[in-house]
């Protein structure tokens, strides 16, 4: 019996339940549907920034005004690579002076996208060396450029570095890259 729109307990129970179908109105071939229409767009999307915004490209920085503000400071002499191809990237670069020395990085890509940076730094050896290449670095042999002989050290797992102990400075070139990438990058520095 229905009273102003009122359903009594007596008749909800007799009521049959609605019911959409046997899949409760939606088939595998909907769904399929529904989710061809969401990743259509998302896939043209990704091939845009990929192919026409080269997306995957490393973004490059200008390190000139920092290399600028390091050199001022005359701590020490600022190296910087030289001859590098265009495939080789600056990423970061920042110039830190405090009582304990000063540090210059610039973190560079290589040509096969390898993180590798170049840390220039008048803070005493011994306490440089654990902050960057780890707790236990080790020396395993060393290479020779035009002029100058490297040390060249397991870093932390993964990465590789190469020692240079100067007047007044300490330069380390480390990264995940290969040895062979690192001391082409390592001869560069002039």
């Amino acid at each position: 019996m229905v009273n102003n729109g009122l359903v009594t307990s007596g008749e909800a129970a007799t009521a049959e339940p609605v019911t959409t179908g046997k899949r409760g109105g939606r088939s595998p071939r909907d769904m399929a549907m529904s989710l061809g229409i969401l990743i259509v767009p998302i896939a043209l999307l990704l091939l845009f920034y990929r192919l026409v915004l080269d997306g995957d490209k490393p973004v490059s920085m200008d390190p000139g005004p920092t290399l600028q503000q390091a050199r001022t400071a005359a701590v020490f002499e600022v190296v910087e690579p030289q001859g590098l191809g265009d495939d080789w990237h600056v990423q970061t670069a920042t110039w830190k002076k405090d009582d304990k020395g000063a540090t210059l990085r610039l973190g560079y890509v290589d040509p096969e996208r390898a993180p590798i940076q170049l840390i220039e730094s008048s803070v005493p050896t011994a306490t440089l060396l654990p902050v960057e290449l780890g707790s236990d670095p080790k020396a395993v042999g060393t290479f020779v450029d035009e002029a100058r002989a490297w040390q060249r050290y397991d870093a932390r797992p993964g990465e590789n570095a190469l020692l240079l102990l100067d007047k007044g400075r300490t330069i380390i070139v480390v990264g995940t890259t290969d040895t062979k990438t690192l001391e082409t990058f390592a001869a560069s520095l002039s």
